[in-house]
């Protein structure tokens, strides 16, 4: 007997987001966090993630999400991230990409003019898709995240280039920020292969030393991704243009790749990523209260970024991150598994 799985697609700065939504998959718990636990424990969820994000469906770097129930009525819908190697615990450009959904497919109301907040329960805890409106369409979406702190500074790591320095700060998820400058290479395209390379040799190295566990949970522990950064030009012109009703007074203009997982590489500026380096930045006197992060992709596509509240949270110094971006629509799908497959559920070439 055949099954299937309908989604919807959508990219946010060229990173995709497949969402599957409510009831495709039964997810056992009761708070997403749970969710995603039990979620590595069950074949059955598994078998749909690997499914959804394998070829021939998928591909190496396919994201989604299974929209779920929220935690209690303080927000509007729950989800449970996906790649191609597990479930993780935080996704600012799968954030962004809900929060458009959610007024395309009606589960939010569409305004004239204004903002409409979209609450989302992720395993890191509620984020917000802020919606911002222009005569009836989304002008841009803002990702509220979790508050996100600077969790540890001056750690020498190994690679095939040598030792190189990074920090870990907290976006929801643990990032290793080490400046591509620092390796000899650069964040663009004709030096992807090794930036892939040294970011799995990065992340396996710390998480082998265990010098990222989470203050509070040990769920959030672990690198998760290594970012590596690098200043643009000040002289660049777009680098003080005013963008989705930020002002960019101030402004400092980065560039990013962010090599997450097992080698997986976003398209986009990462939003969880962009806001651990909005925390990173902020300690290192870098990043001002009210300044903002222009913040580019490895592609081109951009997220602008900024502080909006100082707090503590786990013993730490943070900020709550404002991530300003948008996210289009590329098609739905309904994706079919005949029985007489072999290759199901898919497979993965890199």
């Amino acid at each position: 007997m055949s099954f299937s799985f309908e989604t919807v697609d959508y990219h946010t700065g060229g990173e995709p987001f497949r969402i599957v939504a409510h009831g495709a998959v039964r997810l056992e718990g009761a708070t997403v966090a749970d969710k995603r636990v039990r979620g590595i424990a069950s074949p059955q969820v598994q078998h749909a993630r690997a499914l959804l994000c394998s070829e021939p469906r998928g591909h190496a770097d396919m994201y989604g999400g299974f929209v779920t129930e929220p935690d209690d009525d303080g927000a509007d819908l729950g989800v449970l991230f996906w790649h191609k190697d597990g479930f993780s615990t935080a996704c600012g450009h799968g954030t962004i990409a809900l929060g458009v959904w959610a007024v395309e497919s009606g589960l939010v109301p569409r305004l004239e003019q204004g903002t409409r907040d979209v609450r989302i329960d992720v395993p890191s805890g509620r984020v917000t898709a802020r919606v911002a409106f222009e005569a009836g369409e989304i002008a841009h979406v803002s990702f509220v995240n979790v508050p996100s702190w600077v969790h540890s500074t001056g750690l020498d790591v190994e690679t095939d280039r040598g030792r190189v320095r990074c920090d870990i700060a907290f976006g929801g998820a643990m990032y290793a920020v080490v400046s591509a400058a620092d390796l000899g290479l650069a964040v663009r395209p004709a030096d992807l292969p090794d930036l892939i390379r040294i970011g799995r040799q990065i992340r396996d190295g710390l998480n082998a030393a265990r010098v990222a566990e989470h203050p509070s949970d040990p769920r959030l522990s672990g690198v998760y991704a290594t970012m590596f950064t690098e200043d643009v030009d000040p002289d660049d012109a777009t680098a003080s243009q005013a963008f989705e009703g930020l002002s960019a007074e101030g402004a400092l203009h980065q560039r990013n790749v962010v090599v997450f997982s097992d080698g997986e590489v976003d398209r986009s500026p990462c939003g969880s990523g962009t806001a651990a380096r909005v925390a990173h930045l902020t300690s290192q006197g870098r990043l001002a209260d009210g300044e903002v992060l222009v913040h580019d992709s490895i592609v081109g596509s951009r997220f602008r970024a900024r502080a909006v509240a100082r707090v503590q949270a786990d013993g730490h110094d943070a900020v709550v991150p404002e991530v300003v971006g948008t996210a289009h629509k590329l098609g739905d799908s309904r994706f079919v598994v005949d029985p007489r497959d072999s290759l199901v559920p898919g497979f993965i070439l890199r």
